[in-house]
């Protein structure tokens, strides 16, 4: 309870009722009436106190998400005692039983970030690499084995000290929206949701978030270094002369990025290979992702709403701590799954999966726009917090009468 608000509504209510004249005049004429206003304020004050109380505590039992948010009708948790409800998790391990290494570590501070990667077992020496960077660095890792294979990891040493979830031909925001939930998540300060093609041998954890954390980025990601092969986005570049970029500069290609340019892929951008989010971020974030579009496809162009602040200066690419992407694509692929007699190997590769992939990724890009588009029509009381320009809409007015002239 904070004893100065408390008191601040205490004396609210005093000049209310003496600004109505309740007790004003009449206590100068009858004491019983002071001791009626008295009684009355002891009730007012009281009352003021439990509500800021219950306040506070719903704050507490539930600090990310309302009964709208959850589906869930919060009446039906009134028949537990308060102080016992706990409406948070995490993804720490927990040992059986007691033993003295475990008590060793009770007073040893838990991990305050988490990496999510889903993996395949063709991609188990670089996962290797990328887990015992983070883990030195005391985060918490959990893979999500999208081939089914968790057998071939049980020879690395650390694989008992990771979680595994295992969901076949799955994708990485798939298992996101089902497992990252903002209240399972909720203890961790910041979330690395990556791929696994990632090289990380200029990269280190620790050194990113003090980056990260000084030049208060909500939303970023490691530059990819120029050689890397899949890159698509020209902002995603290492500049070797800064710490980290928040846009950028190019007049080449279709979309040209100036001191005019405003939002993504110009500035306010990240790609969805290696976002890293706070943990606000992806409270928001997370709500962004669509159940039923596991592929995530135009979500990177959204990301920025979520920047919990002007998107131009909350989010960002961190240059010194960079990464190699390697675009390797092994999810879906034929070789996932194992095929010994020739005619069924033919019937296989029969199917381009990855031009079926991307055929499905193209669809839900175009769902994904047109649910955003309808969400903003319907909406009647959301405001744009990234409102075009006057000069972007007369360009685009400019445009418009251009080619109807022609």
């Amino acid at each position: 309870m904070n004893a100065a608000k408390s008191w601040r509504w205490f004396m609210k209510k005093i000049l209310v009722l003496f600004d109505k004249g309740v007790c004003g005049a009449k206590m100068k004429q009858l004491p019983f009436m002071g001791v009626v206003c008295t009684v009355m304020l002891f009730i007012i004050y009281r009352t003021t106190n439990y509500q800021y109380q219950q306040t506070e505590m719903d704050s507490r039992l539930n600090p990310f998400y309302t009964s709208k948010d959850s589906g869930v009708d919060t009446k039906t948790l009134n028949s537990l005692p308060r102080g016992i409800i706990e409406a948070r998790s995490d993804l720490e391990l927990k040992p059986l039983w007691a033993t003295s290494t475990s008590k060793s570590k009770v007073n040893v501070r838990g991990s305050s970030n988490l990496l999510a990667i889903p993996v395949g077992i063709k991609q188990k020496q670089n996962v290797n690499t990328i887990v015992q960077k983070f883990l030195s660095e005391n985060f918490t890792v959990i893979l999500f084995h999208y081939d089914g294979n968790v057998d071939g990891w049980w020879d690395l040493k650390w694989t008992r000290e990771v979680v595994h979830i295992v969901a076949h031909n799955q994708t990485k925001w798939w298992f996101a929206k089902r497992f990252l939930h903002p209240a399972v998540v909720s203890i961790y300060d910041y979330i690395f949701l990556w791929d696994e093609d990632l090289g990380v041998e200029n990269f280190h954890p620790g050194r990113y978030l003090e980056i990260v954390k000084s030049a208060g980025l909500e939303i970023s990601q490691p530059a990819l270094d120029p050689n890397s092969t899949g890159i698509h986005h020209r902002i995603t570049i290492r500049n070797r002369m800064k710490i980290f970029h928040r846009r950028v500069y190019d007049a080449r290609g279709s979309i040209k990025c100036s001191d005019n340019s405003e939002g993504p892929p110009c500035s306010g951008f990240v790609e969805g290979m290696a976002p890293v989010f706070s943990r606000s971020a992806w409270h928001c974030a997370w709500h962004l992702i669509q159940n039923d579009l596991v592929h995530g496809w135009g979500m990177d162009m959204k990301l920025g709403y979520c920047a919990q602040g002007e998107r131009s200066k909350k989010v960002g690419v961190v240059d010194s701590e960079y990464l190699v992407h390697q675009s390797i694509q092994t999810l879906g692929g034929p070789s996932a799954k194992k095929v010994t007699n020739p005619e069924e190997t033919a019937k296989v590769h029969a199917v381009d999966v990855r031009s079926e992939i991307r055929r499905q990724s193209t669809v839900e890009l175009k769902k994904f726009k047109e649910r955003w588009e309808r969400a903003v029509k319907e909406d009647k009381y959301w405001v744009d917090p990234f409102p075009p320009t006057r000069r972007r809409k007369q360009q685009r007015r400019n445009r418009k009468l251009k080619y109807s002239k022609v």
